[in-house]
C-alpha cells in the first residue's frame, strides 16, 4: 500500500499499473499533475496467513490541489499473484476538508496550516 501511495505522489503510472491486478487494471491511467499527495495513514492491515491469497488495507490519504484539501478513506483489497500483492479494488470515500489557518495542517506535520502548507 505504501509503495502505491508513493507512486501516486511521484506520478509513477507504470508502477501503479504494474501493481494493479490484471482483472481490474485499467487500460491506461492519467494522473492529475496539480494534485499533491500530502499524507498517508494506514489504519488497519490485518496480517494475512502465509498461505492466504488475499488481504485488505484500510487507510486515509490526504491530497491538496491548489487551496483545496481532500481526504480519501479506503478499504483496499489485494490479491497475491506470482508472489506479489496486486491491488484488486476498494471501497473509497472522498471528503473535502476545510482546514482553517490556525488548524493543524492536514499534511500530518503537526504544525498550524498557516505555518506549513499554506505558505
Amino acid at each position: 500500500m505504501r509503495s502505491r501511495y508513493s507512486a501516486f505522489a511521484m506520478g509513477n503510472v507504470d508502477y501503479l499499473l504494474q501493481s494493479w491486478h490484471p482483472l481490474t487494471r485499467p487500460a491506461s491511467l492519467t494522473l492529475d499533475a496539480d494534485v499533491r499527495w500530502r499524507h498517508l495513514a494506514i489504519e488497519a492491515a490485518p496480517q494475512a496467513a502465509s498461505d492466504s491469497s488475499s488481504g485488505t488495507v484500510r487507510f486515509r490519504a490526504v491530497s491538496q490541489q491548489g487551496d483545496e484539501w481532500h481526504q480519501l478513506a479506503e478499504l483496499s483489497r489485494f490479491i497475491k499473484q506470482d508472489g506479489h500483492w496486486r491491488y484488486h479494488d476498494g471501497d473509497a470515500v472522498w471528503t473535502r476538508l476545510h482546514p482553517g489557518r490556525n488548524d493543524r495542517c492536514p499534511c500530518g506535520s503537526g504544525r498550524k496550516l498557516k505555518q506549513c502548507c499554506l505558505t
